[in-house]
């Protein structure tokens, strides 16, 4: 299998993950404050919104690279 054929494949299934899911979260953990053997620790949750206009672009990239792919 050829770099662009692999590559064309995982944007192909990027773009199908970004539409279906919408996007991912994530916990992130931080320390706010250390005093003497007391720590106070804070989570934070993240969320990353993919646009789907992203998505549909990472899908018809992953199309092309795979038909040029094997076109040559």
């Amino acid at each position: 299998m050829k770099a662009t054929s692999v590559i064309g494949i995982l944007l192909i299934v990027a773009g199908l993950a970004g539409v279906l899911t919408g996007g991912f979260s994530f916990t992130r953990d931080t320390t706010a404050a250390k005093i003497g053997p007391l720590e106070l620790k804070v989570q934070e949750r993240k969320s990353i919104d993919v646009p789907l206009w992203a998505s549909g672009g990472a899908i018809a990239l992953g199309v092309l690279l795979l038909a040029l792919g094997a076109r040559k």
